[in-house]
């Protein structure tokens, strides 16, 4: 046996062990695994969705209601997997440089917040006072939230879009949306 070596005196250093620094780095510099988790679990999910949807007989034939979703989950695994391996062998995602945005300067908290609410209000107005004028709303707050200040031409067009979206959906595709109040006029 050799003799105890001498510990030196004092507190023990403050801050992160080696191997807990070293993870650390090593997550920061893969970080885009994040996105590789996501899009698998979004995949799992949208998969799952597709596989356990309740298809009439009636309904069936080569393609139904279930092959978009269940290409779209296939596609969003491999995408999630090919990824994964891209990060791991070191490819890196380079930063947005888009002329027109500026990364230095901080997110606009105000346009995000409109156009949630306007989005929000869409979803509880739609069922009460119908597609047509929920989605006039939904047109004419976007435009607004986004910046556009001509109050006279805005909703206007907000309305004209959204008759044309109703009617296409809902004569043309067969999409029955409701239309609320307008219903008998529309």
């Amino acid at each position: 046996m050799t003799p105890a070596e001498p510990t030196p005196a004092g507190p023990a250093p403050a801050g992160p062990a080696p191997a807990a620094r070293d993870r650390r780095a090593w997550l920061r510099d893969h970080s885009e695994l994040g996105v590789c988790v996501l899009l698998l679990a979004l995949g799992a999910v949208v998969l799952t969705d597709a596989l356990t949807m309740d298809v009439a007989i009636a309904q069936r034939g080569p393609i139904g209601p279930r092959t978009v979703p269940i290409a779209v989950g296939c596609g969003l695994l491999l995408i999630s997997v090919l990824l994964a391996v891209d990060v791991l062998r070191g490819g890196r995602g380079t930063a947005e440089g888009g002329e027109d945005v500026d990364l230095s300067e901080p997110a606009d908290w105000r346009t995000v917040l409109l156009l949630a609410g306007v989005f929000l209000a869409t979803a509880v107005l739609i069922e009460p006072v119908g597609f047509p004028v929920a989605g006039a709303l939904l047109f004419w707050g976007a435009a607004y939230a986004l910046g556009s200040r001509a109050v006279h031409r805005d909703p206007l067009i907000a309305a004209s879009l959204s008759l044309v979206t109703y009617a296409v959906f809902d004569n043309l595709l067969g999409v029955p949306l409701p239309g609320g109040p307008l219903m008998g006029v529309l």
